[in-house]
């Protein structure tokens, strides 16, 4: 491998290169809140095993996510898109609503 041949360390493309999206995280969860004008808090949950003992845990994560259209209501189940900072808080944005509320 020569010089020229070399990978950008910081992702940067060469002339002639087109680049494409990176890897986006992609949750799944349920909406606690649509308070807000376009944006919702949507609780995800992760199922993780405790190292030493093999009991499974649920972690919660409560995430601000964007809602463009706001057709999202409480209750309602989302999948999430990992996005750039909309605001100080979001950083996810609705992709399609899997169930609705009943």
């Amino acid at each position: 491998m020569t010089m020229d041949d070399t990978p950008k360390a910081d992702g940067a493309a060469t002339a002639g290169e087109t680049t494409g999206r990176g890897f986006r995280k992609v949750r799944e969860g349920l909406v606690v809140s649509d308070k807000m004008a376009k944006t919702v808090v949507v609780a995800v949950e992760d199922r993780v095993q405790h190292p030493l003992y093999r009991k499974t845990i649920r972690r919660t994560k409560k995430v601000k996510a964007h809602d463009e259209n706001s057709t999202t209501g409480v209750g309602d189940r989302v999948l999430l898109m990992e996005t750039r900072p909309l605001s100080a808080t979001k950083r996810w944005r609705v992709v399609e609503i899997l169930e609705k509320a009943k």
